[in-house]
């Protein structure tokens, strides 16, 4: 496998420099979809695209039995070198890299899975919505087990080592909007303060308490109230929550406090404050038997002394809606350590490339393992790491 590998290495290259350099952002990945599906046609495999939004799913083999690989493909807008860009500062460059290159180094050692393979380009992960929008499609309605990759951070993986689990946490971002009363600034008991009604929200948002065990937050990251005038008790004030916690029982009771905390600080100041949720992000429900079939290909890949506990972070990814809104799904996510520096989401973020290869080969044996393992005892010589070298 390693030698095929090193056979497609030019090829894999030039995939991932097009796709660095022809970045695109959420539900605007029209470039993107199209240059993966040409490259999936290339590859002799079928093709659903959409009419109304990017994406794209390629599917080979058939049977009752379905494994498929996730790739997410947008990329950020931020400020680069101080221009404002699309800007691929998360790695879905080198996702969609290594999901085209299972796909590539399948058909150069003749792999032809005993089953159904899908591999699913997904847009919009970056708002979080674009799982929830392949649910809606129906495309993993057929799948049993569900992979994804995601490269991590110098701080939590070294370069050559991997995780078979990523247990990210729950996020949700909250948008909200103070109504008080105006006033002359000299008679402010005349008025309602949005100012004053935003600062008691911070000051209660303190006092929630969960369980002190599982990490939580729940923190204000942007006001703005007033106007030109300095002279005004100002009526109107809008703001934003960011609630972050590991689990999604714990997510839960910190908008119930929530909700709780505004009811209280409206009817003490006399004002009306509305809320809006704005993006959700569910935490990792991960399944044992994925896991330890990817622990497995970690191990045949890089060796056991390489393959890294879970990773627990308290950064989100739309992967796990899959799990929790497909319960019988089975999925997990692979880890890799590529030394990413200086972080996800720096503008100048790098990562050594050359790591990429292990993730495909881990990706590609956790496959074949998959397919394996779901096979009748009878049947287990075919597709079980026939072709490792």
């Amino acid at each position: 496998m390693k030698k095929a590998l090193e056979s497609i290495q030019e090829e894999l290259w030039e995939v991932f420099d097009h796709l660095h350099q022809h970045p695109e952002i959420s539900w605007e990945e029209f470039k993107t979809t199209e240059f993966l599906k040409q490259q999936l046609i290339q590859e002799g495999y079928r093709v659903q695209t959409f009419s109304d939004c990017t994406g794209v799913v390629g599917e080979i083999g058939s049977g009752s039995f379905t494994v498929a690989l996730r790739a997410d493909m947008d990329a950020l807008w931020q400020e680069v070198n101080e221009k404002w860009q699309a800007n691929h500062a998360c790695g879905h460059d080198a996702h969609m890299t290594m999901a085209l290159g299972v796909v590539k180094l399948f058909n150069r050692i003749g792999y032809r899975p005993p089953g159904k393979l899908k591999i699913l380009f997904q847009p919009a992960e970056e708002t979080g919505t674009g799982a929830l929008k392949m649910i809606e499609k129906g495309v993993v309605d057929d799948v049993d087990f569900l992979y994804g990759v995601h490269l991590r951070p110098i701080q939590e993986l070294r370069s050559g080592y991997a995780s078979p689990a990523i247990l990210h946490g729950a996020a949700q971002i909250i948008e909200g909007e103070i109504k008080g009363v105006a006033a002359h600034a000299a008679r402010p008991h005349l008025g309602v303060n949005a100012i004053e009604v935003g600062s008691a929200l911070v000051q209660e948002l303190g006092k929630i308490h969960v369980d002190p065990q599982v990490p939580a937050s729940i923190k204000m990251t942007r006001f703005h109230a007033g106007a030109k005038s300095a002279n005004i008790i100002p009526e109107h004030a809008t703001f934003t929550l960011d609630l972050r916690a590991q689990t999604n029982e714990i997510m839960e009771q910190l908008v119930e406090h929530l909700q709780n905390v505004v009811k209280g600080v409206s009817v003490i100041y006399g004002a009306e404050i509305v809320l809006h949720q704005g993006v959700r992000i569910v935490a990792a429900q991960v399944h044992p038997e994925a896991q330890r079939i990817m622990k497995q290909a970690i191990m045949e890949t890089i060796g056991a002394e390489k393959c890294a506990p879970p990773v627990v972070t308290s950064g989100g990814e739309d992967f796990h809606f899959y799990s929790v809104m497909k319960p019988s799904l089975k999925t997990t996510m692979l880890g890799l350590g590529c030394d990413l520096m200086p972080g996800l989401h720096h503008p100048q973020m790098t990562f050594r490339r050359e790591d990429l290869l292990i993730g495909i080969e881990i990706l590609a044996r956790t496959v074949m393992e998959t397919f394996h393992y779901a096979q009748p005892q009878g049947e287990k010589n075919v597709g079980h790491f026939a072709t490792k070298n």
